[in-house]
């Protein structure tokens, strides 16, 4: 018990936690307007002006969990007639500092929120059933804010799997690519030193080509500089690249035909870029035979001009598939796209189905 106190005493603040967004400013105008309503109707006016004078405090109660606690629970403790049942909307504030403060925070505006409860209920202003229902609510508040706040915590720790695992994709990706053109460069310079004396003119040839060869592989590693990995083991097959893409095409025992479309210039688009697009449409062919309903077709078209590598995958399925963005697989794709100063964006097409487009830089991610 002792070392679960003192781990819910070391939280931090929950990250990422919104200032103020649109629907903070509507439940404040919805709850000024139902406490000015019940004022009218039921003549409670202390009730009334307590609950205008409270209601600001749900424009804080992320940022200043513990003193907007603090605020709200005091002043109704003294304030001669809080009778108002439009103070139920008190109730978001206990939420806010469990699901948004720290482990501090929320050990001492629990404790300051019971003892007000307890007070009132010693001072005669709530009877007994009151003070039972009043730390339920409580109670259940704290518990609700604690599971969407480690539910939160575990998605956001998947999320970040799932982008260190295409990380470290990539960099198994751009490791393969480098060491060809290194080891090129090592047989060009064996051949340049063997022949060097009998045949000079063989021995620039083949320095050239290592110039090329260094050029290349010099480009793919400003790529890898985006890109951690951890130690493991990769595979010993080569990484795909767009030649494989035709792979991709043909119908599943049971699932919509692929067809495969490659136009432009696609011949010295740069390995790294090349099993980028290859891992962006197998991803997307797998989703869309995973989540599209009804569909007959799977369409893959990629084109390559000066600048920039397009990939656009579509189906005829039907169109409902907000599941799917909000998945892992997407912030996947997201995440290589964006490795290499792309973009990936995926939605409902202007029909039926779903799209994906992504765009990548033809000469990969600058520096």
């Amino acid at each position: 018990m002792h070392e679960l106190l003192r781990s819910v005493w070391r939280e931090p603040r929950s990250p990422g936690a919104p200032v103020r967004v649109r629907r903070d400013w509507v439940l404040l105008g919805v709850v000024v307007v139902a406490t000015v309503l019940e004022g009218l109707l039921t003549a409670a006016w202390s009730g009334m002006i307590l609950g205008l004078l409270l209601a600001p405090t749900l424009l804080l109660r992320r940022t200043r969990p513990l003193l907007m606690v603090a605020i709200a629970f005091l002043v109704c403790l003294f304030w001669l007639d809080p009778g108002n049942g439009t103070l139920a909307y008190l109730l978001v504030l206990p939420y806010a500092l469990f699901r948004w403060g720290s482990g501090r925070e929320a050990l001492a505006g629990a404790a300051l929120i019971f003892a007000k409860i307890t007070v009132s209920a010693a001072l005669g202003h709530i009877g007994a059933t009151d003070l039972l229902l009043g730390f339920v609510a409580m109670i259940a508040a704290f518990a609700l804010a604690t599971t969407f706040r480690y539910r939160a915590r575990l998605l956001g720790r998947r999320l970040d799997e799932v982008k260190l695992r295409e990380r470290e994709r990539l960099a198994r990706d751009l490791h393969d690519t480098v060491a060809h053109h290194v080891s090129a460069m090592a047989i060009r310079a064996q051949a340049g030193i063997a022949v060097a004396r009998r045949e000079p003119e063989a021995a620039v040839d083949a320095l050239r080509v290592i110039e090329a060869e260094a050029t290349r592989a010099l480009a793919e590693m400003r790529t890898m500089v985006r890109a951690l990995r951890q130690a493991q083991a990769g595979g010993l097959a080569p990484s795909p690249g767009l030649a494989d893409l035709r792979g991709l095409a043909g119908r599943s025992p049971s699932g919509p035909v692929v067809s495969v479309e490659l136009t432009g210039d696609l011949d010295d688009v740069p390995a790294t870029v090349g099993t980028a697009v290859y891992r962006l449409a197998q991803e997307s062919v797998t989703n869309a035979r995973r989540h599209a309903r009804h569909a007959t077709r799977i369409s893959i078209r990629v084109a390559a001009d000066d600048a920039v590598v397009r990939l656009h995958v579509s189906d005829d399925g039907e169109a409902s598939r907000a599941s799917v963005v909000t998945g892992f697989g997407l912030a996947g794709m997201a995440e290589r796209a964006g490795l290499l100063g792309g973009t990936c964006e995926a939605g409902p097409g202007p029909g039926r189905g779903w799209t994906v487009t992504a765009a990548l830089p033809r000469a990969g991610a600058a520096v």
